[in-house]
């Protein structure tokens, strides 16, 4: 059977380029605006993969701009660089107007919207005969994509649209759902979702390598109950991934985070790219210059370096050194010598640590530079790993998601607001994250024991920090360098102004809430 005079368009991708942009970067648009396709063969199963390659694409393909704007408010980071609106929404003290604010909900909306069209022409495949299995497990693989994206929209704007379909102008006759009704339907997607997704770890998957599994949408359904405080869904579903005993953390932390920590064990979810091992030529990357250095002398000459906008906060470097950390804070956090100034000019730090230096194990320096006096570690690729004859910050390197060491310390701190897991333990889980890194075993884990680890693990990453405070109305926290945090006006960000004056619902829900 054919259908002629189609309106989405197919994304074309070979199986040797999976992770690649069509030669002609199409699916770098939406689908509503692609070009007429004709005569597609929706009873042709192998066609009916392309989709799914396209919404793969189009997950990898995350604007820079939204990472920052999910995860800038924490004690953990701070904005640096001269994105003003960026320090303020930093320091509690929102836009409307910045267009940051618009970028990350026209970024979230542009995939959702895709993501639905894609669903809606495996349908069609279903219908003329294609493999119903198939189209089955490519839907459910979407759903997870479009759970956490809609997460993150709640997670920064509380009462949000849910998309029914991919037409934007559907849009217009959808009610706002409450945060509760938000977490709830991605709970529900995630049931529907994980019967029928692959039974292994992503990187054990042959098909679509790192692709999405029924451990990743557990992960989305975990993170939501979290969301509603409902910790024995939250310790059910992360149970249902540890008792695998499939994942493992990387023995490295430090090398979690570069070339080769991408598609481990550890991994439920992470954004993927490729040089190919090509010194030239086809690649995909995300845009990593928003953490790259200003100033720095890279051990491989030529090395180019970044904007220097995401710098660890010093409250994050004292608490890792109260700890005796260092695996994670070297990690984390790169040190210029006016970042080393900074922290010894505290009289209680005055002597720090020998390993503490601004050049790192792969030899690259990191010299002063006005913006910034850290920089941020985990987005950061030494230069002795780039492809030789490439020379683009961070490139080839993967942008770390859900993490194993997320779901263990998810159930821990389950466990300590009282849910029950034939498991592990809350001590076992918080030790297993602990051990890697070279930290003593705890007995008798807390709540404020669980938080601390999550600040330590997840410095700098997704916002972690933030949520767990407001979570747990613990924004005192907050309050640090100048901050001021009010948790009744605060907690999310006000609708984009864009939008407000697009969507009337929206504008209502703004005017509501004098924004």
């Amino acid at each position: 059977m054919k259908f002629h005079k189609e309106i989405y368009r197919l994304p074309v991708l070979t199986l040797s380029l999976l992770w690649a942009v069509s030669c002609q970067d199409q699916l770098e648009q939406p689908l509503q605006n692609q070009d007429i396709v004709e005569n597609i063969d929706y009873s042709e199963t192998s066609n009916m993969i392309l989709m799914l390659y396209g919404s793969y694409a189009e997950l990898n393909d995350s604007q820079w701009a939204t990472f920052p704007i999910i995860s800038v408010r924490g004690d953990d980071v701070n904005a640096a660089g001269d994105q003003v609106p960026l320090t303020a929404t930093d320091e509690f003290r929102y836009d409307r107007n910045f267009w940051m604010y618009n970028s990350t909900w026209l970024n979230l909306y542009t995939d959702i919207l895709y993501w639905h069209g894609a669903m809606e022409e495996i349908e069609k495949y279903q219908e003329a005969g294609a493999d119903a299995s198939a189209a089955d497990q490519y839907i459910a693989e979407i759903k997870v994509m479009r759970a956490f994206e809609i997460l993150q929209l709640a997670k920064l704007w509380e009462r949000i649209l849910i998309p029914e379909s991919s037409s934007p102008n559907d849009l217009f006759d959808i009610e706002l759902s409450s945060f509760e009704e938000v977490m709830q339907h991605l709970s529900a997607q995630m049931d529907e979702a994980i019967p029928l997704l692959p039974n292994v770890r992503p990187n054990e998957r042959t098909d679509v390598p790192g692709g999405v599994t029924r451990y990743t949408a557990l992960a989305v359904k975990a993170m939501a109950h979290l969301e509603l405080q409902d910790y024995q869904a939250v310790a059910d579903a992360t149970s249902q991934i540890i008792g695998t005993n499939a994942f493992s953390l990387v023995e490295d932390y430090y090398q979690l985070f570069k070339i080769p920590g991408k598609l481990s064990d550890e991994s439920l979810l992470e954004w993927q790219y490729s040089d190919f091992g090509m010194a030239s030529g086809t690649r995909t990357r995300y845009l990593w210059n928003f953490f790259g250095p200003s100033n720095w002398t890279p051990a491989v000459e030529g090395a180019g370096g970044g904007w220097g906008f995401w710098e660890p906060s010093v409250k994050y470097v004292k608490f890792m050194l109260d700890r005796g950390e260092r695996e994670r804070l070297e990690t984390t956090v790169l040190f210029t010598p006016d970042g080393i100034a900074e922290i010894q000019s505290d009289p209680d730090y005055a002597t720090l640590p020998d390993w503490v230096s601004n050049t790192t194990q792969s030899g690259d320096t990191f010299n002063n530079h006005p913006r910034y006096n850290f920089l941020s570690g985990k987005f950061y690729l030494p230069s002795d790993q780039l492809t030789p004859g490439r020379f683009t910050y961070g490139e080839n390197n993967n942008f770390q998601v859900i993490r194993y060491a997320e779901i263990l310390l998810m159930h821990a701190e389950a466990l300590v607001n009282g849910a029950t897991s034939s498991s592990i333990t809350a001590d076992e889980a918080v030790n297993l994250v602990r051990t890697r890194v070279g930290m003593a075993p705890l007995s008798g884990v807390t709540l404020d024991d669980v938080l601390d680890e999550k600040f330590a693990e997840f410095g700098t990453e997704w916002g972690v920090r933030f949520y767990d405070l407001t979570r747990y109305n613990r924004t005192d926290e907050l309050n640090y360098a100048e901050r001021s945090y009010d948790p009744a006006t605060d907690r999310y960000l006000p609708y984009p102004l864009e939008q407000q004056d697009l969507l009337p619902q929206v504008r209502e829900a703004a005017q509501n809430n004098n924004g």
